[in-house]
């Protein structure tokens, strides 16, 4: 998980040169007219992608709570300019209206998620809290499935719209998926008796 969020971090930043070449080929127009929210998001989710695998560390939790504590206040800024951004950005996206739909949800439960795990933590609810951030980073982690998944179902003939389209919703309903079960396992520990 902390390989994949790194690399594609360090891929996604690539756009911050500006160069149209790095831009996905097809979107190359609506990113070049709308530079703000696209540098906004793609800002914000390499903060929070980058940041994300490292508070699900329990030594550095554990160890340096402070620092865990401050990577988790820039992870949420992160997240609040991904979200942002990407709202800004979904309504120009490729295969309307059903990605542009998967990328507003996408964004909206990104906020919301994230949102919550604020709030749990500020009421000292750290179980909630934890099972809130698994959530909100299993949804930033989309933006690594939706990239394995636009690599993957061209690759074995599926055709790049019908690939974009699908990947838009299943790229974070799979995460949330995968989040549930591990959020399932963390509450059987934590049941009393």
């Amino acid at each position: 998980m902390t390989v994949l969020a790194t690399v594609t971090a360090l891929v996604a930043s690539r756009y911050f040169t500006l160069d149209p070449a790095t831009f996905l080929p097809q979107q190359r127009a609506v990113y070049l007219a709308h530079l703000a929210p696209l540098l906004l998001h793609i800002g914000g989710g390499v903060l929070a992608l980058s940041l994300g695998p490292w508070q699900f560390s329990h030594r550095l939790r554990t160890r340096s709570p402070a620092v865990h504590r401050a990577i988790g206040r820039v992870y949420l800024v992160g997240v609040l300019a991904a979200g942002i951004g990407g709202l800004l950005l979904a309504p120009e996206g490729l295969v309307g209206p059903i990605a542009p739909l998967g990328f507003s949800a996408l964004a909206v439960l990104l906020l919301g998620t994230s949102t919550a795990a604020y709030v749990t933590i500020r009421r000292r609810s750290v179980v909630r809290h934890q099972i809130w951030m698994i959530r909100s980073f299993a949804l930033i982690f989309a933006a690594v499935t939706f990239r394995l998944w636009l690599t993957v179902l061209p690759a074995v003939g599926l055709p790049f719209d019908q690939a974009y389209g699908s990947g838009a919703w299943t790229s974070w309903l799979i995460n949330l998926l995968v989040a549930e079960r591990l959020i399932a396992s963390l509450e059987r520990r934590h049941r009393p008796g």
